[in-house]
């Protein structure tokens, strides 16, 4: 099949976000100007350099209630920092947990049983639990994406990695052993999954 998005897809459900798949998770943590911890997860999210080490992540709009913007981007807006935690498949449902909708009084940390990890290079606080932690602060945040949806908004953060957490458990002869945390995936739909399976090949060059 071929369709034009602008046109509509014509199927029960959009295939967009099960064909760019899999998608990392940024599991956002940051304070808002009061000091309240916040916690969410992106599944619009990457890393996009490496020197200096940079990683963005986008909000696709807000559905349930009617502010513009998350509590996440209003957080960053406010403080310039966000940390980026890394979901395990141990941590699966605490981060499904953190996804809902809450009143910015609410602390996922503490809705997800999670421990707040103080910042080491940012104020904001991160998952104790997490494999690794990217401390970020804010390069760039890009607010005039196109969007479809009325009232919402495509809003991509892009931050600078100054600070990096490791459990040393998954450091295994100089290298992360990703297959030691097996880090979860957005696919489309309601679905996830999980890093079990790694080869290696060489470049051609």
């Amino acid at each position: 099949m071929f369709y034009r998005p602008a046109d509509g897809h014509g199927l029960p459900h959009d295939p967009f976000k099960a064909i760019v798949t899999p998608r990392p998770i940024g599991w956002i943590s940051s304070l808002d100007a009061e000091g309240r911890a916040n916690l969410a997860p992106y599944s619009f999210f990457n890393g996009c350099g490496d020197a200096p080490p940079l990683v963005m992540f986008a909000q696709t709009g807000r559905k349930s209630r009617p502010e513009p913007l998350k509590d996440t981007i209003a957080n960053i807006r406010a403080t310039g920092e966000f940390a980026c935690n890394i979901v395990s498949r141990a941590l699966r449902q605490a981060m499904n947990l953190s996804s809902g909708t809450y009143q910015p009084e609410v602390d996922e940390f503490e809705l997800a049983g999670l421990t707040k990890a103080p910042g080491i290079s940012i104020s904001a606080p991160h998952v104790a639990e997490a494999p690794a932690v990217l401390e970020c602060r804010l390069v760039k945040i890009v607010d005039d994406l196109p969007s479809w949806r009325e009232h919402a908004f495509n809003i991509m953060v892009i931050g600078e990695v100054v600070g990096v957490h490791i459990d040393d458990a998954i450091v295994h002869d100089g290298r992360v052993d990703v297959l030691g945390y097996n880090p979860v995936a957005r696919m489309g739909y309601k679905d996830y999954t999980t890093v079990t399976d790694i080869w290696a090949m060489e470049r051609p060059d």
